[in-house]
């Protein structure tokens, strides 16, 4: 592998995940986004209050994100090999972080009857 190209990472990503795993996750990851910025404009301010739910549960989004990637993977911590394996199992722990903070405010905002006032 000569290039790091988007087409190439789109192909390790479906061998990872298998074809339809991955985009089915895409399509979710894409939902999930349109809903959380349909969320900020019909709000037009952040609710201080579900912004701090969702941040108390990112702890479980990272901790989903490796448990998942290395069920996919079929590996286990001790098969860490070096810095470049520990600093990409934190880039998937912080991106699960954001991922369930922004699914939980986005769920919040949506299931919640009263729309905020970001006087909360």
């Amino acid at each position: 592998m000569q290039d790091l190209t988007f087409e190439t990472m789109i192909a390790v990503f479906e061998e990872i995940f298998g074809r339809g795993l991955f985009w089915a996750m895409v399509a979710v990851a894409a939902l999930v986004t349109l809903a959380y910025i349909y969320v900020l404009i019909r709000d037009r301010s952040v609710s201080w209050r579900k912004f701090l739910v969702a941040q108390l549960s990112m702890p479980v989004g990272a901790v989903a994100a490796v448990w998942f990637v290395m069920g996919m993977t079929h590996s286990h911590l001790s098969d860490l090999g070096g810095p470049i394996d520990v600093i990409v199992f934190l880039g998937v722990a912080v991106m699960g972080a954001i991922g369930m903070a922004i699914l939980v405010y986005t769920v919040e905002a949506l299931i919640g009857s009263d729309r905020t006032t970001g006087h909360e």
